[in-house]
């Protein structure tokens, strides 16, 4: 089980679709700007505009976390502003 999934309970989900879990975590981030994707056993470091930073997600699941980052990159600038100021973060809308 990878140290994230270890964490949870401390890190704030705040989007999931297709089995995939989008977590950030608030007052503890680094640069650059990025969200934490879980889909099974695989997680991946993710870059607000999608590209994958550390880690590793199934080709298809890659592609729809790009997708969602893409669509929804001003709501993620403004959680990573949130959780650099540990402030709450705000759930976003999954992919349809």
């Amino acid at each position: 089980m990878s140290h994230l999934a270890d964490t949870l309970g401390h890190v704030p989900r705040i989007s999931v679709f297709y089995g995939i879990s989008i977590y950030m975590y608030v007052g503890r981030e680094h640069p650059p700007a990025h969200f934490h994707a879980i889909y099974n056993e695989f997680e991946a470091q993710v870059a607000v505009d999608g590209t994958i930073l550390n880690g590793s997600l199934p080709q298809r699941a890659a592609a729809f976390v790009a997708q969602w980052a893409r669509l929804h990159t001003d709501e993620l600038a403004a959680n990573w502003s949130r959780a650099l100021a540990h402030e709450p973060l705000a759930r976003i809308e999954p992919l349809p």
